[in-house]
Parts: structure tokens; C-alpha cells; sequence
């Protein structure tokens, strides 16, 4: 592996000219694609194998033309404080509204409120709801600006009027939070490199990278049915890795300048050592992020492959492209130890020969391994703490900020109809074949209505052959809590029962059913997807270190910090701990795919940086050190370069916590704290604390096990042949010349 690596950095330094062609012309392709390909239309939010999902497919086929798809809006009315909406103005507003509306070219139909029974009983609060022929992100702009201004126009009447549901679903924006981030990745770059350019590379390839994985994203997303926070979620990811892929290479070809190489040889070594880290690094997160398959929930799917696909562009580029540019660079990417003369270089250090923080830590852990052990297991299960109280939901209008109309329009249905009117349950009965189908449905809606927690349930509607009905009921607890889905737990044993008198298929469904059918499945995945992801790094990680315990540590550390992480993330999004500081406006139950997402994601960086790290006390190790001297020895090359990988990775994830999208903010929080924990606590504290106790022992690797395994030689070690070679080959050349 070093020596393909090693010649491939060689050659791309050589052929520099070719393999920027090459780059540019790739984000170029990518960006005229983007460019020409056509608007991507609504993501289809499947979750095969649910309950939900079969009822909502049976709708399908029995409803056809029904638009079970399209876009939804509900413009609710409450009348000024002492009036009532049944008065005459303004139930002339109501239907002039309602009228107003159903002349929309994209309207299927808007239910007048006063026909449908959709005021509240102390008559303050009335709603229309609207119904469109396509989803919320196909709507133009024009039937978008005819439902506001129809609601702006009512307001002008003295009523409050806001508007609920899909209709004005808007794609998330990150706001300046992930150009700050950046900004924070540059200072800290510049500070590590004390050269500008030097800084400037990692920042470049990583904008480049993450240009090509967006732009294809883009390009694609309507053939692939790939959803607007499937490029947010890569161009986080693939920006945070690329910087830190093309950080180390570049830091270890400084070093290799440093000790004296050429130019072209320092990055071919470059590439042949750091290189090797960073694909091994890159494939842990591609496995992470591509095993998100084994949910088998489609969206989540899409999102891990497209960003396993950026991770994979930020490795290829970090081994091809940065060291074609430090070919342009030459001289002016410096050796480690020296600044630019803009950043202070050529100053006489005042204390030369001083130990660098990196080897003075590492000498304070091996020397106390025992109490920073215990300090680092103690402190991340405190932060873990939390995580016992975790509760999963999905977000819906009633987790959005108070300014928006959206939430302001929840919460008025909420006060004129209950909390269980804002995700009501859609009871399906397939009674085909039935002999007395509408015995069986009148059936069903009794009881369905009699079971505790349920406010109403409404008459069967049937379809016009009448073997399908669908019956809806309103709970009276709030879509997100625990008493709703003991209810559709209740009313699904029901419709068991149902079936075994009947025959009659009865199945539960709507979004509040959907969100508890998705937390089921990713509950149940969640064990079987730990074990293949961290299974099949541990299998890699032993090529990598040659070691059966140095891997295990690394996965128990992940462990650790995935658990403090999630506890941070229930104390700030459902407890409300510095919620003001995040911009959390409403606390709740945390987003289902949001711990799977994280041992993902959180997984391949964590053994980013045990990759990183460990490889050099690894090469320390076998190139004679003592165990505790090669653990200082990996610090003192390492810790620096791991420490602003991880302070720039922090940055850039921080960066999405500023998102309109509360899946993005809680996800862009969660990988930042997650990196906290695992590069400050895990890697810098508990790993060096455990092969300091371990010494020797870390190494070990069963004898039968060493014969069979490839020998990928990350710590280029075939590089040291390489030179003993040619030096060999120069002496003897001197030697005929004499």
C-alpha cells in the first residue's frame, strides 16, 4: 500500500498540469450538470415493511387520483378576543377566503369550515383545509403567494390567521454559521502551517471536492429521488474530511522536508505514509456511512451512500491533487518548524530544542495512565448520563421556532381542538371479500372511537367499489408523546381482533403511526448495524495495526463517546440546556434517525483519528522504540496535526447548527460535540493512558493470524527498504566511478 501510494505522489507531483486538468475538469462536468439538470420534485418517504407503509400503499391502489401525496394547508381563523367566528363578518371572510382559494390552478379542493364541522366548540377557531394536486416542493410560487396573501387579506379583517402544513415547505438553508465555520478552519490552518499557502491547500482541494460531490448530488436528484438535505448532510461530512485528509498529508510532507528529502520525494513519502492513514481512515467512514443500508429506510439510505460518495472524492483528491499543488508550490510550502516571513519566520526561536505541548502531555499520561484513565472513563459517563432519558420522534410543525406561521398555526389548533388534532390517525380496513363490508366498517369505527384516549373517531369512508374504507381518529395527547403511541399500539391490537372475528384487514396509518413505525425500525437496527459497521472496521483496523487490542480499545472508546454525545444532545434538545445558546426555540423528543446517524458518522471520524494517531506510535514502535517512548513519540509528531484536524472539524460542523432545518441543526450540534469528546477525551487522554498500561501487550498478534493477513504496510516501512536500495545503488555507482 505505502509504495503504490508512495509512487502515485510522485507521479501526481511530477504530472501536476495533468491531474489539475483533471480536477477542474470534473467540477466542471459536475457543476454544468447541476446546472442543466431539471428541479427535483418531492422526496418519496418510504419505510418498507411498516404498517404504516402497507396502509398508506393500499390507499393507493384502492384511492386511486386522490393526490395522496400532494401538498396539504390548513388556514386557521380565531376570531378577536370577546367574538366569535360564527359571526356573520366574519364568516363572510371565512368563505370569501375559501373561495378565493379553490380558484388556484394547483387546488383540488378547500373544505369550506362551516360544511365540514371544522369550528371549534366555544366557536373562536375555525380552519379551511386546502388540498393541491403536488407536493410542497413542486408548488410554484405563484399558488404559494396567492394562500399567503389570501391569509394577509384576512387578517386585514381583524382576525389572526395563520397557515399549517406542507404548502409552504421551504428547502433549509444553513445560514452564515457554515461560512463562519470555514473562516474558524482557515485561522486554525494558517496557526498549524504558520504559512498561508500552506493553509490554503487543504481549504482548496476540500471546496473542490465537496464542489464535485454537491454538484453531482445536485445533478442527480431528481433521477434518484434524493432530498434537499442529502447535499447539506454531504457537503458537511465531505467538507469536514477533506480539510483534515489533505491537513495531514500536508503537515507529514512538511515533515518530510524537514528531515532533509527533496521535494518530490517528501511528498511521494507523504503519500506513501500519511496517504495510507488517510484511505484506511476514509474507508472506516465509507463503511459507516454506506452500512446505513441495513435500515432499509430508503431516505436514509440515499443520504449515507451520496455522503460516503463525497468522503470517497475528499480521499482521492488529498492523495492526487495536493501533491500536484505542492508541486506548484515549491519552495514556498516550508518545512515544518518554519512561518512565512508574513507570519514571523526567521525569528530565533526562545527556547530551542523545547519539547512541543504534544510530547509533554504524552509524558504526563504515561507516566499517571491509571488517574487519566479513570479522570476520562468518569467524566465521559457523566456526560452519558442523559442519554438514559432519550426519547424519539420525528419533528413536525409543533417542534418548529414561535415566528413561524407553521407553529403559530399548530398551536391554535391545539387550543381550539385538543393536541391530537394536529396528527390524527388513519384507520384503513381492507374488507374485500367480505360479505357485509359495511357492517364490518361501522364496526371498526365503534371500536376504534370507544378505546381510552380517543376523542373522536369519524364514520367510514368508503371507496366507490366499497370493499375499503378509511376511518380517521383524533387522539387527545400530542402526536410526539408517549400516550399516542400506546394508543396506536391499542388500536392495532384492536384491528388484530378485528381480522380474527372478520377476516377484514384493519391497519393504522398517518404520519403521527409513521414516525412511531420509523423509531421502531431504527431501534431494532440500530444493534444489528453496530455490529456490522464496527465488525467490519475491527476486521480493518487489525490489518492496519496488526494488533487485536489496540482495535477493541478503539472501538470501546468509540463507544464512550458516542454515548456522552447523545446524552449532550438529550440535554440540550429535550431537556433545553443552553437551548438559548443553540437557537433551539422548542424542546422535544429527539429526531428517530438521529443515533443510528451518529454511530454512522460518528464512528468512521472516531477512527479517523486513531488511524492518524496511533499509526505513528505504531511506526515509532516497530522501528525499535520502547512502547511508552513510541506513545510520546506519536504525540509528538501527531497531536498537534490531530488537534487542529479536530478543532476544524468542530468548526465546520458547528457551522449547520445556525440551519432553518431542525434535523440538520440537531446533527450539525451532535457530530461537533461528538468530535469533542472523542479527539480530547478518547484519543488525546484514554488511548495513550491504555497503551501506556498495556505496553508490549498492545501489539500482540496471535502468530497464525500474522501469516495469513496482507501486510498493507501503513507505516511505510517498504519506503525504508526503498531508500536502504537506493542508497545501496548510489554506493555502488561511486564505488565503479573510483
Amino acid at each position: 500500500m505505502a509504495t503504490f501510494l508512495y509512487k502515485l505522489g510522485r507521479l501526481a507531483f511530477r504530472r501536476r498540469h495533468l491531474v489539475a486538468l483533471i480536477w477542474v475538469a470534473l467540477l466542471t462536468l459536475a457543476g454544468v450538470g447541476a446546472a442543466s439538470a431539471p428541479t427535483p420534485g418531492s422526496t418519496s418517504f418510504s419505510v418498507p415493511g411498516t404498517e404504516a407503509q402497507k396502509a398508506f400503499d393500499l390507499l393507493e391502489e384502492r384511492f386511486p387520483g386522490t393526490s395522496a401525496d400532494g401538498a396539504t394547508a390548513r388556514v386557521v381563523f380565531k376570531a378577536p378576543e370577546g367574538e366569535k367566528m360564527t359571526d356573520a363578518t366574519h364568516k363572510a371572510t371565512v368563505e370569501d377566503t375559501v373561495q378565493g382559494l379553490s380558484d388556484g390552478s394547483e387546488v383540488t379542493s378547500v373544505a369550506d369550515p362551516y360544511k365540514a364541522d371544522a369550528v371549534s366548540e366555544d366557536g373562536t377557531i375555525a380552519y379551511a383545509q386546502v388540498r393541491y394536486d403536488v407536493s410542497g416542493m413542486e408548488l410554484e410560487e405563484s399558488t404559494k403567494d396567492a394562500l399567503e396573501q389570501a391569509a394577509e387579506d384576512a387578517r386585514e379583517t381583524g382576525l389572526t390567521v395563520e397557515i399549517g402544513g406542507d404548502a409552504l415547505q421551504a428547502v433549509p438553508h444553513t445560514g452564515t454559521g457554515e461560512i463562519i465555520g470555514i473562516a474558524v478552519a482557515a485561522v486554525v490552518l494558517v496557526i498549524t502551517f504558520g504559512s498561508l499557502l500552506a493553509a490554503g491547500l487543504p481549504l482548496l482541494t476540500a471546496i473542490i471536492g465537496v464542489g464535485i460531490g454537491v454538484s453531482s448530488i445536485t445533478a442527480l436528484a431528481s433521477t434518484l429521488d434524493l432530498g434537499s438535505t442529502t447535499s447539506i448532510l454531504a457537503s458537511m461530512i465531505g467538507l469536514a474530511v477533506g480539510i483534515d485528509y489533505a491537513l495531514f498529508i500536508v503537515s507529514r510532507y512538511r515533515a518530510e522536508l524537514a528531515e532533509g528529502r527533496e521535494r518530490e520525494e517528501a511528498a511521494g513519502r507523504a503519500v506513501g505514509t500519511a496517504g495510507s492513514a488517510v484511505v484506511f481512515a476514509g474507508l472506516t467512514v465509507v463503511i459507516a456511512l454506506v452500512g446505513l443500508s441495513v435500515v432499509n429506510i430508503p431516505m436514509l439510505t440515499k443520504m449515507g451512500i451520496a455522503a460516503a460518495g463525497t468522503v470517497a472524492i475528499a480521499v482521492l483528491i488529498a492523495l492526487t491533487m495536493i501533491p500536484a499543488l505542492l508541486g506548484y508550490a515549491g519552495r514556498k510550502v516550508r518545512p515544518a518548524g518554519e512561518k512565512s516571513k508574513l507570519l514571523g519566520g526567521g525569528r530565533t526561536p526562545k527556547q530551542p530544542g523545547k519539547a512541543n505541548m504534544g510530547t509533554r502531555w504524552a509524558s504526563f499520561v504515561v507516566r499517571r495512565p491509571v488517574a487519566v484513565l479513570l479522570l476520562g472513563v468518569i467524566g465521559l459517563g457523566a456526560a452519558a448520563v442523559p442519554a438514559a432519558s432519550l426519547e424519539l420522534g420525528l419533528p413536525d410543525d409543533g417542534s418548529q421556532p414561535t415566528s413561524t406561521t407553521q407553529r403559530r398555526a399548530y398551536d391554535l389548533l391545539s387550543e381550539g381542538f385538543g393536541p391530537g388534532f394536529n396528527g390524527p390517525l388513519m384507520v384503513v380496513v381492507d374488507a374485500k371479500g367480505s360479505e357485509d363490508a359495511t357492517g364490518v366498517f361501522d364496526d371498526v369505527s365503534e371500536k376504534m372511537g370507544g378505546l381510552e384516549g380517543v376523542v373522536t373517531a369519524t364514520p367510514a369512508a368508503p371507496n366507490k367499489p366499497g370493499d375499503t374504507a378509511t376511518i380517521t381518529v383524533i387522539p387527545d395527547s400530542k402526536p410526539s408523546s408517549v400516550t399516542t403511541e400506546e394508543l396506536v399500539h391499542a388500536m392495532r391490537d384492536t384491528g388484530a381482533d378485528i381480522q380474527a372475528d372478520t377476516g377484514a384487514e384493519v391497519l393504522v396509518t398517518g404520519t403521527t403511526a409513521m414516525n412511531i413505525d420509523i423509531s421502531q425500525k431504527l431501534n431494532d437496527a440500530l444493534v444489528p448495524y453496530l455490529i456490522l459497521v464496527v465488525g467490519l472496521a475491527f476486521l480493518l483496523l487489525i490489518v492496519v495495526f496488526r494488533s487485536i487490542l489496540v482495535p477493541l480499545k478503539a472501538a470501546l472508546g468509540f463507544l464512550l463517546s458516542v454515548m456522552a454525545a447523545l446524552g449532550a444532545v438529550v440535554a440540550v434538545f429535550q431537556w433545553g440546556w443552553l437551548s438559548g445558546l443553540m437557537g433551539v426555540e422548542e424542546t422535544g423528543p429527539i429526531m428517530s434517525m438521529m443515533p443510528i446517524f451518529m454511530v454512522g458518522v460518528v464512528f468512521g471520524l472516531a477512527m479517523d483519528y486513531e488511524v492518524f494517531l496511533v499509526t505513528r506510535m505504531r511506526e515509532a514502535y516497530i522501528h525499535g522504540e520502547q512502547p511508552g517512548q513510541a506513545v510520546v513519540t506519536g504525540f509528538k509528531y501527531g497531536a498537534r496535526v490531530v488537534t487542529a484536524a479536530a478543532v476544524i472539524m468542530m468548526a465546520v460542523f458547528s457551522g449547520f447548527i445556525g440551519s432553518s432545518d431542525s434535523m440538520v441543526k440537531m446533527i450539525g450540534f451532535g457530530l461537533a460535540i461528538a468530535v469533542l469528546f472523542d479527539a480530547f477525551v478518547v484519543r488525546m487522554a484514554i488511548v495513550p493512558a491504555v497503551l501506556a498500561l498495556l505496553g508490549r501487550k498492545a501489539w500482540w498478534l496471535p502468530k497464525w493470524l500474522d501469516r495469513v493477513m496482507p501486510n498493507v504496510d501503513v507505516e511505510g516501512e517498504g519506503l525504508r527498504a526503498l531508500s536502504d536500495k537506493d542508497a545501496d545503488r548510489d554506493d555502488d555507482k561511486e564505488l565503479v566511478r573510483a
